[in-house]
């Protein structure tokens, strides 16, 4: 009887551990998403608030369109938190193909003096470097985090900005 208790428990764990592998195979390998910012422009602000538009060009590398429905950015420059912003867009960019979103954020007047006094501490305003982190939104498991990095120069540092 004992023996038999044993054998069901192994067949019954035998048979779990094959449903979960295979339920991976459910979940096809993707490349992560190629995000790069290629513009920021004003927009109009409130009171002690600026409030910009951050356009990123989002390139999928897989075989499978992804639906997306929002969007959500975190802006940090020089190591330090700059600019937040939330869309509530929704579509979908499809399979090897690329789109050009944009998303407003929003700097506070606390960001921007904490942003000054940073850069006061600085000899040259070129090559500050940026990370852009954020999603796209689609369902529990659909979700897309990314992230974007790099340098941009300030104006009135010689060079071209973003």
């Amino acid at each position: 009887m004992l023996f038999r208790l044993h054998f069901y428990r192994a067949l019954l764990l035998t048979v779990l551990l094959a449903f979960g592998l295979s339920a991976c195979a459910l979940f096809p390998a993707r490349d992560p998403l190629n995000i790069s910012v290629i513009g920021i422009e004003p927009l109009p602000g409130q009171d002690l608030e600026v409030r910009m538009a951050v356009k990123i060009r989002v390139q999928n590398p897989n075989e499978s369109r992804i639906d997306y429905d929002g969007i959500a950015l975190d802006l940090e420059v020089n190591g330090q938190p700059l600019a937040a912003g939330v869309s509530d867009q929704r579509g979908q960019i499809g399979r090897y193909s690329e789109e050009v979103l944009v998303v407003p954020v929003s700097i506070t007047a606390f960001s921007v003096l904490r942003q000054a006094y940073g850069l006061s501490r600085l000899e040259s305003l070129q090559g500050l470097p940026y990370v852009l982190r954020g999603k796209l939104a689609g369902g529990s498991l659909g979700t897309r985090r990314f992230t974007d990095s790099g340098t941009l120069d300030l104006p009135g540092s010689g060079s071209a900005s973003w």
